[in-house]
């Protein structure tokens, strides 16, 4: 007998201690201190207004950009606890009424993807190099070749990549307690800086920022566009909600925020009293404990390398759920975790990030120039949240959090044109890298749609009738076979073919359909009505960010079949584009195969399609 009885699995909404979202959500913010001061002041001359009107630039840079637009704006979407571009786009688009309207934003979201694609790459570029070129300040090394240290980060990069596949699971857990140590340090430090020159506090005044923009003119203007490095990885409070929930990032924000500013202000007043320092943070250290520098070191390259982790990991993420929302090809999925099936690998991604990491290291050679690549990435997708979510607050009648979000976007508008100032001084491959995943998804959506019109699929209507003719006159195989389509109502070619054409029908046929709901978890899987005799339908809702196990919900549904048929496309076409459409599809795994059904039940029916 079948279970007809629905199966419903609770709203997935994981909660963690504080701890754990430190190495989870904060190190890319966390580690931005080992480089922000440093870059800015190559531009800059250190004079002591100069340097209290940028420390007032970025304490404000933080609390605007990180604490109102994230912690406060941002993460108050969304009912479910969810976060990040794609979640933006589904709040927004079921608040829309026009199609118009509905495909400005689902480009929007793209863009944004995109962009987060094009930091990912950039961010344990600069994280990890800045940290190695620390080691210069050790006696002995100061004349440490720049090719060396780049072969040197460029180990630590390949380590971390190469160990993706095997899951970070196990070492995970250290990863809070570590990031909460590297945040103590950067308190203390900072502090022990502060005592020395305690007039920077005044530089918590906006007006300092303001004096220093008025007074420095257009180059004060641009000099913005170094200090958003300060605010680099802010969007991960938003994105990484998901994961954790709203009030343990809340709540390790406002620790993070208080080491981050004694941090900065402490090496403010380091390079006014120090204003020839190269590295302003560990030269500072290095000045206040010698003692502590080589642990210090270490330490921060320790934290460079778990902020790329939680980077690389977001981006699993990020690419999963364009996976499952249709706007990015089915990549090879791999499940590192026995135990959290959120926890995955993909291997296209990882190889891909590791090689534009590495390219990024070895094109740039030096950290203060890489931040010349930095920052375009990061202000876009700022500012495309920041216009979502004035849409969203404005279309459900939230009019003050409009006026303020409006506020917001303005801000990040004024950081992204500071920016485009770098665009040929190495920008331009932040928008390059930006570009390919881009062309991936424009080239995956249109190719779909085309396909899909291409195949000429089945009225539910004709099938039916054409079915009940065969059922009754044709000879059935015993057992169950499952037919999976997107929509019921149209019948794809493979199944006809299957059915009438190759005269293969079994006892039991069911069509399965996976659906996509508009709410971000939560999983149910049910039979619907019998379409025809020997023929149901079980359809299988999930969360548009749930990581699902196909083969577990048709168990648990009682079912348990002998044959599974999918579709697969030889597509025929002259133009270029749908080539390079149809290679992509041979690359990447079937539906049934991205879902890790059993192989030895698997059938693919090839149907011809010319694009």
């Amino acid at each position: 007998m079948f279970k007809n009885q629905p199966f419903i699995r609770g709203v997935v909404k994981p909660t963690r201690e504080i701890i754990k979202s430190f190495g989870i959500v904060f190190g890319d913010i966390g580690t931005s201190p080992i480089y922000t001061l440093t870059v800015i002041f190559l531009l800059t001359k250190p004079t002591e207004d100069n340097v209290i009107g940028v420390l007032s630039l970025i304490v404000w840079t933080l609390i605007i950009l990180v604490t109102v637009e994230y912690a406060w704006l941002a993460m108050s979407l969304g009912e479910k606890g969810e976060g990040g571009t794609i979640v933006l786009k589904e709040l927004l688009s079921s608040l829309l009424r026009s199609r118009k309207q509905a495909a400005y934003v689902m480009f929007l979201s793209f863009i944004g993807v995109s962009l987060l694609v094009g930091d990912g790459v950039i961010t344990p570029a600069i994280s990890i190099l800045s940290a190695v070129e620390g080691s210069l300040l050790i006696p002995g090394f100061q004349n440490t070749g720049q090719a060396t240290l780049i072969i040197i980060a460029s180990i630590v990069a390949i380590f971390l990549f190469v160990f993706q596949r095997k899951g970070t699971e196990k070492v995970a857990g250290a990863f809070g307690p570590l990031m909460l140590l590297w945040f103590l340090s950067l308190s203390i430090f900072g502090i022990i800086s502060i005592v020395q020159l305690p007039s920077v506090i005044k530089a918590i005044n906006p007006y300092q920022a303001f004096k220093f923009l008025v007074e420095n003119g257009i180059a004060g203007f641009f000099v913005l566009s170094e200090v958003i490095l300060c605010a680099t990885g802010g969007e991960a409070l938003y994105a990484d909600m998901g994961h954790l929930g709203r009030k343990p990032i809340v709540n390790a924000w406002y620790f993070v925020f208080v080491a981050l500013l004694l941090n900065y202000l402490g090496q403010g007043a380091f390079v006014i009293q120090h204003p020839e320092a190269k590295n302003v943070l560990f030269g500072m250290v290095f000045y206040h404990a010698q003692i502590f520098y080589i642990p210090f070191l270490i330490l921060s390259i320790i934290a460079t390398v778990i902020a790329s982790q939680a980077l690389i990991s977001g981006m699993f993420s990020i690419v999963y759920q364009g996976i499952t929302t249709h706007v990015m090809p089915m990549f090879k999925v791999d499940y590192t975790s026995a135990e959290l099936r959120s926890q995955i690998y993909i291997g296209f991604i990882n190889w891909f990030l590791l090689i534009s990491v590495l390219f990024i290291m070895f094109e740039f050679k030096e950290s203060h120039r890489l931040a010349a690549a930095y920052g375009l990435a990061v202000t876009g997708t700022m500012t495309l949240t920041g216009i979502m979510m004035t849409w969203i607050f404005y279309l459900r009648g939230k009019i003050l959090l409009a006026i303020i979000s409006l506020l917001v976007t303005f801000v990040d508008i004024v950081f992204l044109l500071s920016n485009t100032y770098k665009i040929p001084y190495g920008g331009y491959w932040s928008l390059i890298i930006a570009s390919i995943p881009l062309c991936i998804i424009l080239l995956y959506t249109s190719g779909q749609k085309k396909l899909y019109r291409s195949f000429k699929p089945m009225d539910l209507d004709v099938f039916l009738e054409r079915y009940n003719l065969a059922y009754k006159s044709m000879s059935k195989i015993k057992g169950t076979a499952l037919f999976f389509l997107k929509e019921k109502v149209k019948i794809p070619p493979y199944i006809v073919r299957t059915m009438f054409i190759n005269h293969i029908l079994y006892e039991d046929n069911i069509i399965v359909s996976i659906v996509r709901s508009d709410e971000p978890f939560g999983i149910m899987g049910q039979f619907m009505d019998e379409l025809a005799p020997g023929l149901r339908t079980f359809e299988i809702y999930k969360g548009y960010m749930e990581v699902i196990d196909v083969e577990e919900i048709l168990r648990e549904a009682g079912i348990h079949e002998i044959a599974i048929f999918y579709g697969l496309e030889d597509i025929i076409t002259r133009s270029p584009l749908w080539k390079t459409f149809s290679i992509i599809k041979r690359l990447t795994p079937a539906f049934v195969q991205f879902y890790k059904l059993p192989s030895h039940k698997l059938h693919g029916v090839v149907t011809r399609v010319e694009m």
